[in-house]
């Protein structure tokens, strides 16, 4: 595997970690702020939103760069706005940071994962994918509990610093790397017609219902747990899991998809009655997030192989918008079932209707 790849997978870490350590840190930043605790949550949800709507618009902006000019460009952008976000107590600055923060996230990851066609062999975009994408999972087990811990004992404006250093270390390394930029043949907007076809289309909503139930879930996994001594310890175990899953899915190839949604679907299922205790909850967590995030790049993989050849500069924008279409709708459902804490495993169940919902769903050939 080219060292470049795990670049960029250094960079997706800290990105990674910048999306979800803020949920540990709200309030601290709450009162930093001077705003309510459900206002300062409005810090993550936009950059969810932001993601959602950042990658068809940066990937095509940034199409009109070479691939190593937008990658640097998007990760100076991202270690910026940290920089302004740590330097500030005024939340309506803060607010905005989050959103070009999340701008800046989602244009990266584009750009990053339609390089990926033309940094390997096509049997080894699967693989590549994992190695990129276990930047988030690394972030979950290792860059999310570290920036809580540091935010909460030398100020959340710490974890701001830490993560603008990272990826500005990130983007120095990346400076000596080289990209091939694919040839502007046509407007980069005809390149979005590549959903019209069957495959492609099918393969993307299947994306984005795989991660729905994944998010649907992990949302409400910390509630689930029901002790919150535990709480840090059964979302490391799920960070784990999703380790261990992208890590399997980028050896496997394709042929976890096989299979991989039925399987899903009835681990959501077993999760629901495992959850009704602690030793049940955490296996549950294990195994969820290594069958959830294989599945889930394995789809972002196939997602980026069938859309590259004729969509080069948009393959990683469809990708990427995918994943967090999925991010945000999991979330929204469930939260319309969970009436309450004590009913949070509830989540399992819508888990497992978007799982079901994509197995039989059929990509044709």
């Amino acid at each position: 595997m080219p060292p470049v790849i795990f670049l960029l997978a250094c960079a997706v870490f800290a990105q990674g970690t910048s999306e979800f350590v803020l949920s540990g840190l709200l309030p601290q930043i709450a009162a930093g702020t001077g705003v309510s605790l459900g206002a300062a949550g409005l810090l993550t949800s936009l950059f969810a939103a932001g993601m959602v709507a950042g990658a068809p618009v940066l990937a095509m902006l940034g199409s009109k760069l070479p691939r190593k000019l937008a990658l640097l460009t998007f990760l100076g952008l991202f270690s910026a706005v940290h920089v302004i976000g740590a330097l500030t107590t005024d939340f309506p600055l803060l607010l905005a940071t989050r959103a070009l923060a999340a701008f800046a996230n989602a244009g990266f990851l584009s750009v990053a994962l339609a390089a990926l066609p033309s940094l390997v062999a096509e049997d080894a975009v699967g693989r590549a994918t994992s190695v990129l994408l276990s930047g988030v999972t690394l972030a979950c087990i290792v860059g999310v509990p570290a920036g809580t811990l540091l935010g909460q004992y030398a100020g959340w404006q710490a974890a701001f610093w830490a993560i603008a250093a990272i990826t500005a270390a990130a983007a120095v390394a990346l400076t000596t790397t080289k990209f091939d930029s694919p040839s502007a043949t046509s407007p980069v907007y005809r390149e979005w017609r590549v959903l019209t076809q069957p495959r492609v289309a099918a393969t993307v909503v299947k994306g984005i219902l795989v991660n729905g139930g994944t998010f649907a879930a992990f949302t409400y996994l910390g509630t689930m747990t029901q002790s919150a001594s535990w709480v840090p310890v059964v979302l490391a175990v799920f960070g784990v899991g999703s380790f261990v899953g992208v890590t399997i899915a980028g050896k496997a190839g394709p042929r976890i998809l096989k299979a991989g949604t039925a399987v899903l679907t009835a681990v959501w299922v077993a999760a629901f009655f495992a959850a009704q205790s602690l030793p049940g909850l955490i296996a549950a967590a294990l195994i969820t997030g290594a069958m959830a995030f294989g599945v889930g790049s394995a789809l972002i993989a196939a997602i980026v192989t069938s859309a590259s050849k004729e969509a080069p500069r948009v393959a990683g924008a469809i990708a990427t918008t995918a994943f967090n279409l999925g991010a945000v709708a999991g979330p929204a459902v469930a939260g319309a079932v969970v009436l309450d804490a004590a009913h949070a495993s509830a989540a399992f169940w819508v888990s497992a209707a978007f799982t079901a919902a994509a197995m039989f769903l059929r990509v044709k050939k």
